[in-house]
């Protein structure tokens, strides 16, 4: 009997952090740093979703 192989997941809370970041920064350069920091949470929510997605479909 085989053991089947499991991947390790894909960690996306990096992601997260980062969209978070740079969309503060960007909306900051448009005079809208909280609007810039939902966009990139939101869009790092959307990517770890669909790694997710991804992952769970293999």
């Amino acid at each position: 009997m085989t053991t089947p192989v499991r991947k390790n997941p894909t960690g996306a809370g990096a992601i997260i952090a980062f969209l978070a970041i740079g969309g503060v920064i960007g909306g900051g350069l448009l005079g809208q740093p909280t609007i810039g920091l939902l966009v990139g949470v939101g869009t790092g929510i959307l990517i770890a979703v669909l790694l997710w997605l991804r992952e769970r479909g293999q």
